[in-house]
């Protein structure tokens, strides 16, 4: 729990920024989260190892051996209480420095009652009535620690990103020194270094084309799913994919000045600026704390002095107190309603990392889809064959098919797929691929050209009958690929990368919920506004690049809304982490799932919607248990300040409590997922 600057508030400064904190267990979570979970692990198993025997031992039978049964269940309970909760103590020491209350403070005040009454019930007979409570203490830790170890469990770490974003640069680079090629360590290259990339080989670092012609793929940087063509001048992005031909670049940024080392910064700025959410469990205990200490003590005093009753009896009443009034269900309000959503989600194919998460879902207002890879399948596919001359639909596709069979072109590899179903397709002879503009071959006796209007200008062939249908084609964001046999332009045929099937379903049932939709891109606009008036998309920002969109999303919370973000590529990763709630498609970078909060394993956009509607379910299930939580401690705590309930019926009224919390979260295995 973050709390206001002070001078007793615990601090953290993580790159530049101070951090403060309530507690040391809220510190080390934040800066070291990976050793946090394993200590929760080790002090979990602690806790169930030696607190499921003393259940056992107070309510099935007594210890076997000559040890009486009472000091076998403090033995079992002592580790537990300082050790497994030891960190509890040290949250309350912390709090109370820090002048706040917190759920640390109840924990320690109800297990500390119920384990103090149970070690004099042990040691000192006859001063209180017998029964102890030493496995109510045990198990109290234990299930508080099992719900603290599960929500730490599924959060992306910083860290993990990070790495598998340093990852995508390739390790060494060609160096162009004194005329000769020497490949050195990439950390080694200066700015004005001369590199030379060969085809399929990633590009090391920023810089500009100076000799050679190339299509780069950059959909990892930028989200263009297309390649993107390169010649002399035209600047290249390190960690890119060289597709086609031999470059030599002259590095223009290197190291942290790179595209790549800019993305990882914006990453970790990102990740760390997310402060994790206040509970509300917290939010009410630093109330309910003081008035409960308030009541025991008041309780004591009232029976010694105006009640005229003995001193034990007073303390009996406070006792009762403070173990009625012990979180434990409140502790587990939160964590076995997210227990519950969290396997619901996953069985449906949306993982959900943790109860923040489930959270943020809950308050989102706004929807941000990428669309490469997200609203879109992320790869060229034909879409459009039209005919302008003597051929048909299907002899067009195959003389393109023949034509295209030698190219690697992405927009050559969609034609030939594209025509798999066509049955035989005519051998082509003295295939060339030109660069930039496409390709030509010889097919069936009859000289075939593939290509853009720059490859027929450069040949002098007429194309003015094709170019109403090449504007028209353009003008929905799909790239036209012009096919003419013996210099007679035949017709068109149009490459576009496609909408998803259910985009479209996914976007109207987001509209219904009354959730604002934006669409952003780092394709052209005219591409962008074409794929969102098919989906019903109204607000879409085009061109934006990776730094961009993260400076997007910030501007749209400033404006006040609550932002969902939805991606799959490694130019998300940036928006995903300042986004309130990152969602990652399951067929995308490591990056994007790792920077996430929720992953839809499925690939399906639908997914969005559930993993909102379950969130949205899964948080009125914790708003019912916190609710019963606290209405059990209200109407029972005056009952035992009254010194009408023992502290036996206490502890069975908590575990009543408990199991009254755990129910109702169990409902939520009936919650349908409806898409």
């Amino acid at each position: 729990m973050f709390v206001e600057e002070n001078g007793q508030a615990l601090r953290a400064t993580v790159r530049g920024r101070e951090y403060y904190f309530c507690s040391d267990t809220c510190l080390q979570t934040f800066v070291a989260p990976e050793r946090e979970v394993i200590r929760l692990r080790r002090a979990t198993v602690l806790s169930f190892a030696l607190g499921v025997p003393a259940l056992v031992f107070t309510w099935l039978f007594a210890f076997p051996g000559p040890i009486p049964n009472n000091l076998v269940l403090f033995g079992l309970a002592t580790p537990v209480q300082f050790i497994a909760g030891w960190r509890f103590y040290k949250g309350t020491y912390h709090a109370i420095r820090a002048r706040s209350a917190n759920m640390d403070t109840l924990i320690v005040l109800g297990t500390s009652a119920a384990w103090l009454y149970s070690t004099v019930v042990t040691f000192a007979t006859g001063i209180f009535p017998e029964g102890t409570y030493f496995e109510a203490s045990a198990l109290i830790i234990g299930f508080i620690l099992l719900g603290k170890l599960l929500e730490h469990t599924m959060r992306g770490r910083a860290s993990d990103s990070v790495r598998k974003l340093l990852d995508l640069q390739p390790a060494t680079a060609r160096v162009l020194r004194e005329g000769k090629e020497v490949e050195v360590p990439v950390e080694q290259v200066q700015v004005g270094d001369l590199l030379v990339i060969r085809p399929g080989e990633k590009i090391p670092a920023d810089g500009t084309v100076v000799d050679g012609h190339t299509s780069v793929d950059e959909k990892m940087i930028t989200g263009e799913s297309m390649p993107v063509e390169k010649g002399k001048g035209d600047v290249v992005i390190g960690s890119t994919i060289n597709k086609a031909g031999a470059v030599t670049i002259r590095a223009t940024k290197v190291g942290a000045d790179a595209a790549l080392a800019q993305i990882v910064r914006l990453v970790e700025e990102a990740q760390a600026a997310q402060a994790p959410i206040e509970r509300l469990a917290d939010k009410v205990s630093s109330y309910f704390v003081p008035a409960v200490v308030f009541v025991a003590v008041f309780s004591l005093l009232a029976w010694t002095t105006i009640g005229g009753k003995p001193f034990l009896y007073g303390f009996t009443a406070l006792i009762a107190v403070l173990i009625i009034a012990c979180p434990c269900a409140l502790g587990l309000a939160t964590p076995a309603a997210i227990v519950v959503g969290t396997g619901k989600g996953a069985e449906n194919g949306v993982l959900i990392k943790g109860g923040e998460n489930l959270e943020r879902a809950y308050k989102i207002t706004c929807v941000v889809f990428d669309k490469t890879g997200t609203l879109t399948k992320g790869e060229p596919s034909v879409t459009d064959v039209v005919t302008l001359g003597k051929f048909s639909a299907d002899e067009l596709l195959r003389l393109a098919v023949a034509a295209e069979k030698g190219s690697e072109h992405p927009v050559g590899e969609a034609i030939v797929e594209k025509g798999e179903n066509l049955g035989a397709i005519p051998d082509a002879i003295d295939f060339e691929a030109i660069a930039g503009m496409g390709v030509k071959a010889v097919v069936g006796g009859k000289q075939v050209l593939v290509g853009n209007r720059k490859l027929f200008a450069t040949r002098g062939i007429d194309i003015n009958k094709v170019e109403p249908v090449l504007a028209k084609l353009e003008k929905e964001g799909k790239t036209a690929m012009i096919v003419a046999a013996d210099e007679d332009s035949s017709g068109v045929i149009a490459v576009a990368d496609t909408i998803k099937p259910e985009a479209k379903e996914a976007v109207e049932d987001l509209k219904k919920m009354g959730l604002k939709v934006i669409m952003l891109t780092g394709d052209n606009e005219a591409t962008a506004k074409a794929i969102a008036s098919q989906l019903g998309i109204e607000e879409v920002k085009a061109q934006v690049l990776p730094g961009r969109k993260a400076e997007v999303v910030r501007a749209l919370r400033e404006q006040g809304e609550i932002v969902a973000m939805v991606g799959d590529g490694i130019n998300d990763a940036p928006a995903l982490a300042e986004a309130n709630l990152g969602i990652a498609i399951g067929s995308g970078t490591d990056v994007a799932i790792e920077t996430a909060g929720i992953v839809l394993i499925k690939n399906d956009l639908r997914d969005v919607v559930a993993s909102i509607k379950l969130s949205r379910a899964t948080m009125m299930k914790i708003k019912q248990n916190l609710f019963w939580a606290f209405a059990y401690n209200t109407v029972l705590v005056p009952v035992a300040a009254w010194g009408s309930l023992n502290p036996i019926l206490a502890g069975v009224a908590m575990a009543l409590s408990s199991v009254t919390v755990v129910t109702n979260s169990l409902t939520l295995k009936r919650f349908r997922l409806k898409k």
